[in-house]
């Protein structure tokens, strides 16, 4: 498989404008129980109130779904492809199991096409699959009890930091219309 293209070739780069940071905020991580969840998040700088109740702002924590795009200290290419952030997790379940190539015959008759060759990416990802007898789906392990790495990720995205700020907004409950959902989002309420 050769990458001879000037498309694939153009790509081993980003430009510049479509992964710089964004303005007054900064790219973060919260990490989880284990130091392989990192949770990106964008630290938003707010600027003072002014007036006759001056006051400094502090920043506000928001999901980042740009990925590692507008992260300084990642190096971009596209035709690598992006790390696999679950691949550990999923390792560890030992569950799964690696294809030794392409399961379906419409992948194979386009790897088999050597007219393609110059749009193949050079990192194709090995399909997996689960072991005989096992069930994969974060819902198999919500009903088995089992809290996921991946269900922990959820619950720190969706809080946000929220714990950080959360004594600082007067604002009220609302109705709840008979959901129950916890002041903060834990990854067994995610579970659940």
């Amino acid at each position: 498989m050769s990458q001879t293209s000037k498309t694939l070739t153009s790509m081993s780069s980003v430009k510049e404008a479509f992964i710089k940071p964004f303005p007054n905020s900064n790219k973060i991580y919260v990490e989880g129980s284990r130091s392989d969840i990192q949770v990106p998040m964008r630290e938003i700088t707010l600027t003072d109130t002014i007036g006759e109740l001056a006051e400094k702002n502090e920043p506000i924590h928001v999901y980042d779904t740009s990925g590692v795009y507008t992260d300084p200290s990642v190096q971009i290419d596209l035709r690598k492809g992006l790390s696999n952030i679950r691949e550990n997790w999923i390792n560890e379940r030992a569950d799964t199991e690696m294809l030794e190539g392409m399961s379906s015959d419409f992948s194979n008759e386009r790897l088999d096409n050597a007219k393609l060759d110059e749009l193949r990416f050079e990192f194709l990802k090995t399909p997996r699959r689960a072991k005989d007898g096992q069930n994969v789906t974060q819902m198999h392990y919500a009903k088995q009890g089992i809290i996921t790495p991946e269900m922990e990720y959820i619950a720190i995205r969706e809080n946000c930091k929220w714990q950080d700020y959360k004594d600082q907004i007067g604002q009220h409950k609302g109705e709840s219309f008979g959901a129950e959902i916890p002041d903060e989002i834990t990854a067994e309420f995610i579970r659940s």
